[in-house]
């Protein structure tokens, strides 16, 4: 309890983490390219980011992008910031929030594009609406991502990739859908960077294949 305390302590004093103890959390919506990057670069979200493995990872190797990491338990954003501080990673943040409120903190289009990475598969079908693939999840990122930007899962679940790929195919906004059940035998593999979190190695050491997709909302002109 003590070092918890401690790292929740670190974490409200860090510039690179937005969360419910600084002014900026309330404003912050509409705001994170001037205020928190001061520039205009494109803004990827790591959501339910737990350490922040991706976060950090691609703002590493894109330093010309911004990214966001999303997660409401502040030990396991303790972790990714401290690697951002570490390797002096400036296009880096983190926010302490629950993914069903992430419209509080960002404006239609604001975000390029949207990575969910081994999420919670919530198994149980009284928690299906709480899998970040259910429907009112992906209308949310439908309003938040720009026109064509792309929405990533990266799971070893195969029963919620599954999941996700029948709610996709029931949907008739979805273009330029790619898959693949095994992304380190696929020709998708350079897509994901081979970042690995922790989660991914755990579970690729018991024999677990992991799974990939990606895709874009299709937007249609107003008719006038």
């Amino acid at each position: 309890m003590k070092r918890k305390l401690e790292r929740f302590r670190i974490i409200e004093e860090r510039s690179n983490v937005v969360d419910p103890t600084k002014d900026i959390y309330a404003r912050i919506k509409g705001r994170w390219q001037a205020e928190h990057f001061k520039n205009s670069n494109p803004i990827t979200l790591e959501l339910a980011c737990g350490r922040g493995e991706y976060t950090v990872g691609l703002a590493a190797l894109f330093p010309d992008r911004n990214y966001i990491g999303v997660d409401i338990k502040g030990e396991r954003i303790w972790k990714g910031s401290t690697v951002a501080v570490e390797n002096e990673l400036s296009n880096v943040a983190f926010l302490r929030t629950q993914i069903l409120l992430i419209e509080n903190f960002f404006e239609p289009g604001e975000v390029d594009e949207v990575w969910l990475t081994f999420p919670d598969p919530r198994p149980r079908k009284r928690d299906i609406k709480r899998r970040l693939t259910n429907p009112r999840f992906l209308e949310m990122y439908k309003r938040l991502v720009r026109p064509g930007g792309f929405i990533r899962l990266k799971t070893d679940n195969t029963h919620l990739f599954d999941y996700t790929l029948e709610e996709l195919k029931l949907r008739n906004d979805i273009a330029d859908l790619v898959f693949t059940h095994d992304v380190y035998a696929s020709d998708l593999r350079s897509e994901c960077f081979d970042i690995k979190t922790r989660y991914e190695e755990a579970f690729a050491s018991k024999g677990e294949t992991i799974k990939y997709l990606r895709f874009r909302f299709s937007w249609k002109p107003s008719q006038k």
